[in-house]
């Protein structure tokens, strides 16, 4: 617009250029807020990537990924092991940019670098670089450091499959690569390295990752690499098998491709084609930041602090991360399910589009409380794509995974975690097809010769998880007459996990008319009961004889029960806590009893330590409640479970207040993430909502808790559920005001503190009157 006024004696002119220029002067202020209501509204802005960075483990910490994504590209500052290792936030020293923090896998490590006759030749042995938080910048699909060694500027960003670098470099110096194909990254060796130069500008190679005690075969890496920049050599190191890649001198800017593919070359190559065909890196960036404000903004929360939405989503965006892609853009993906490696094939749609992704997984224990519920609710598409990879693995295998890795079995955990996944997401009504068959396939790791045979990392045998006692006898005797086979032999744990198991799996069955079969796993369901004790009041372990373990320490960790001890995991009747409740003495017995362990836990913080590795310490493995590892995080809503929702809403509060409040570097989820389980519990408990049972009955139904903001928004996806929005209206909400003194769904009062899904996917509003009791 021209500002230059016409040149007029005419009073009217004068007022009229006057008034135009004032109604310019509104329209520029009226931009500038819009432009920083848009700003307001960029939920990456919100999220803080470095929460808990101090306790990272391989795959724990994310920067440059997109959801879910094969590519997870960030700094390396730790490499060895898989707990303490990536990116940890107090070690000032970068040892690589690598590609894949996933279970169980690791690969392709760059690290961009000045060369000169001092250190070329030990540059393979000696290039770690010291680096500035103050310099740094960490938003979801961006990463931005500089290397102090070498002054130069890495900026990262990528798409699923393809890692996008860009280094600004010192002109008058010569730049190169280094590439450690052969190496130890997080969890496993890199090993085999090879790399190939096919275009001035282009390079190829593959490393493999050797065999874990986690994952039992080793399985190729192959990469594909575009740089804007020609190459003038390639230098090999023969001790270590590294290559170091010089570029041509004199450009400030480089940029580097990296496609990566689990099948072979030509798919790594394929990848970038479909992903990245173009060099426009700040488009990427924004692509990646807008797919994470689409996922994040499904959830909108309004009140409570500027902290409180910060950690909100910060948990959200853990939740959508973690569980990696193995297939490639094409639907080629490595099946190490039997003897012989194969390159597998997804199913595609008419546009030769796969209908769905294949993912390495950690397992799925303790997703009943955690992703089934936040998944199923405001990611329905995320959770039907993650049932059709598991129904892939027993397609090739024979065997529904609990975690899968390299597109092998891991027998990570215990029991059969994935049940109740898949039937939650069948009762909510995401997955509708082929349902008598996906029945049948669950029902395998129900029976003999399914995966609750295995114990932890059983490969070879299937008597660790003492799955014929359980059988014979009704419960998994501890220990193990037989001796150790794998992890997590812990018996009275077994028991109850396979109980819970078979509850979720008798929904099914009842689903597709299987009466007979409904009749069967619910009475196998019941086997909880075998390990309570009267006497004592606790589920306690017995011997292959029957008899009560000796001398039993409710608060000794890992005495019959994996990881925690009796006074959390007797808890663990997720699908009939009323059912216990009656054992313990009735509704107040038990709730006096657990309201006790709640006092006791709140002095150590309901949490053992700040990481995994604190729950051996004496002190506070001891702990009665533990929102640091799974078996234990259901108890705050057990309470309303047994007729007292204000205790619900008072432990609730508190245990957010005091584990899921933080926004700091040393702690946030005490080490133990497990890719976006305690992400998922701490959105659910600030929403209000949670699924005692995994959501796996019919029409399942969600306990009301105490939301922490004054409105929160769920944008349903329309391709699933007919709602367009659900909110949840919490009125006179405060820090004091925690207890819900009435409850309005639709504005008809609610007699109960629970709503069905039903009620939430039609779209509508639950209003929450609060108030201080």
């Amino acid at each position: 617009m021209n500002l230059n006024f016409i040149r007029t004696d005419n009073v009217k002119d004068y007022f009229f250029n006057f008034l135009v220029l004032v109604i310019f002067l509104l329209l520029i202020c009226c931009n500038r807020n819009i432009e920083t209501d848009l700003k307001e509204e960029q939920f990456t802005d919100k999220v803080y990537p470095l929460l808990d960075s101090e306790n990272s483990r391989w795959f724990f910490f994310s920067s440059a990924s997109r959801p879910f994504g094969m590519v997870n590209l960030s700094p390396d500052t730790e490499v060895n092991g898989a707990w303490g290792s990536g990116y940890c936030y107090k070690t000032d020293t970068i040892k690589g940019f690598s590609h894949i923090h996933a279970w169980q896998l690791s690969g392709l490590s760059l690290m961009p670098v000045t060369v000169d006759l001092k250190n070329k030749n030990n540059i393979f042995r000696d290039y770690y670089s010291g680096f500035s938080h103050v310099k740094e910048q960490i938003t979801p699909g961006y990463h931005s450091v500089e290397l102090d060694r070498y002054k130069i500027k890495v900026e990262l960003t990528s798409t699923k499959r393809v890692g996008f670098h860009r280094y600004c470099v010192p002109q008058k110096e010569d730049v190169g690569v280094l590439l450690n194909l052969n190496t130890f990254l997080g969890p496993c060796e890199n090993t085999d390295g090879i790399l190939q130069q096919v275009g001035k500008n282009e390079l190829k190679g593959k490393l493999v990752a050797v065999q874990t005690h986690r994952r039992p075969k080793p399985l190729h890496v192959y990469f594909n690499i575009r740089l804007n920049t020609p190459i003038l050599e390639i230098n090999k190191d023969y001790k270590t098998g590294n290559y170091l890649i010089l570029l041509e001198k004199g450009h400030e800017e480089i940029l580097l491709k990296a496609g990566i593919s689990y099948t072979s070359h030509q798919n790594a190559r394929n990848n970038i084609e479909r992903e990245l065909p173009h060099w426009n890196f700040n488009q990427i960036i924004d692509d990646s930041k807008k797919e994470w404000n689409d996922l994040l903004g499904r959830i909108e929360v309004e009140g409570g602090s500027e902290k409180d939405q910060q950690r909100f989503y910060t948990d959200l965006w853990h939740a959508l991360q973690g569980r990696r892609i193995i297939s490639d853009a094409n639907g080629a993906y490595p099946d190490n399910t039997k003897e012989q490696f194969r390159i597998g094939q997804l199913p595609v749609n008419d546009e030769g589009v796969p209908l769905f992704n294949h993912y390495n997984s950690d397992s799925f224990w303790g997703a009943q409380w955690t992703i089934n519920t936040l998944w199923g609710l405001v990611y329905p598409e995320i959770m039907h794509e993650f049932t059709g990879s598991l129904m892939q693995y027993y397609k090739d295998g024979g065997m529904i995974p609990r975690g899968p890795s390299g597109g092998n079995y891991t027998y990570v955990m215990t029991g059969a975690s994935s049940t109740p996944f898949i039937v939650s997401a069948i009762q909510k009504g995401i997955v509708k097809e082929h349902i008598d068959s996906i029945y049948l396939a669950l029902k395998r790791n129900h029976m003999p010769g399914g995966i609750m045979e295995k114990a932890g990392y059983e490969h070879l045998t299937s008597l660790g998880g003492g799955f014929n006692y359980y059988l014979k006898e009704g419960f998994v005797p501890y220990p193990l007459p037989e001796g150790e086979f794998g992890g997590h032999q812990e018996g009275a744990s077994l028991t109850l996990e396979y109980a819970y198991q078979d509850w979720t799996l008798a929904q099914l069955a009842k689903k597709v008319g299987q009466e007979d079969e409904y009749n069967y796993f619910l009475k196998r369901s019941k086997n909880y009961k075998i390990l309570y004790d009267k006497h004592s009041g606790w589920i306690r372990p017995k011997s292959i004889d029957g008899y009560w373990l000796h001398n039993f320490d409710p608060y000794q960790y890992q005495n019959g029960f994996i990881e925690s001890n009796g006074a959390q995991f007797t808890w663990f009747v997720p699908h009939d806590m009323k059912g216990l409740a009656r054992l313990m003495g009735g509704n107040q017995r038990a709730v006096d009893k657990l309201n006790t362990q709640f006092i006791e836990a709140e002095k150590l913080g309901f949490t053992s330590g700040n990481s995994h590795a604190a729950e051996k310490h004496p002190e506070y493995s001891r702990i009665p409640v533990n929102y640091g590892n799974q078996p234990s995080i259901q108890t705050t809503f057990i309470f309303q479970q047994l007729d007292r929702p204000d205790l619900t809403q008072y432990w609730s509060r508190k245990v957010v207040d005091q584990v899921f409040s933080g926004l700091e570097t040393s702690t946030g989820y005490n080490g133990d993430e497990d890719q976006g389980l305690m992400g998922s519990l701490a959105v659910l408990m600030k929403m209000g909502l949670f699924q005692m049972n995994g959501g796996t009955e019919e029409n399942p139904s969600y306990q009301i808790g105490s939301p922490i903001f004054d409105k929160v928004t769920i944008h349903l996806n329309s391709n699933y559920y007919p709602g367009e929005t659900f909110q949840i209206k919490a009125s006179n909400n405060s820090e004091e005001n925690i207890y819900v003194k009435k409850a309005y769904l639709n504005s008809k009062p609610l007699s109960t503190y629970e709503i069905s899904h039903s009620d939430i996917i039609n779209g509508g509003e639950l209003k929450l009157e609060m108030f201080n009791d």
